[in-house]
């Protein structure tokens, strides 16, 4: 699995969000991206995860950072759980998980002590050049966002 290091420039991909709408990594060019790719909307790690988000959107956002949560759930999915949560920042679609894939974010994981296929929780910061500035893979749904904001900082 190739891994992105920061200074390389981010794969391209068009996805829809919650709302069916396309946004795609060319339309966000000039800006900071937070990219985030996490495995299931509603579980318990994931929640976490995209309400720790959602609480730091105002820092993110003052430091011109979109945030943009991936996963492989559909429109509905992505909607049910924005609702449910109260989340602020948009939800894409991957389906075919082949962005995952792209950024190195889906692959081979240890699962309970076990070899599976899976989303490998990871996030990149995209700058406004298209180019990672930073990159973290298998990383912890607890505490992350503060620790993005952080690299960001």
């Amino acid at each position: 699995m190739a891994r992105l290091e920061p200074g390389t420039r981010a794969p391209t991909f068009t996805l829809s969000d919650q709302d069916g709408t396309s946004v795609s990594l060319a339309d966000l060019a000039g800006e900071r991206v937070v990219l985030y790719f996490y495995p299931a909307d509603d579980t318990p790690g994931c929640t976490t995860e995209a309400c720790q988000f959602n609480d730091a959107l105002a820092q993110f956002r003052g430091l011109s950072a979109r945030v943009l949560g991936v996963s492989p759930d559909d429109a509905a999915s992505h909607r049910a759980f924005r609702a449910k949560y109260g989340l602020d920042f948009d939800l894409l679609s991957d389906p075919t998980r082949a962005t995952m894939e792209s950024y190195g974010a889906y692959g081979e994981k240890t699962l309970y002590g076990k070899k599976v296929l899976g989303v490998i929780r990871s996030t990149f910061v995209i700058g406004p050049d298209g180019r990672v500035e930073h990159a973290f893979y298998g990383v912890r749904a607890n505490g992350h966002a503060q620790r993005v904001l952080a690299a960001l900082d």
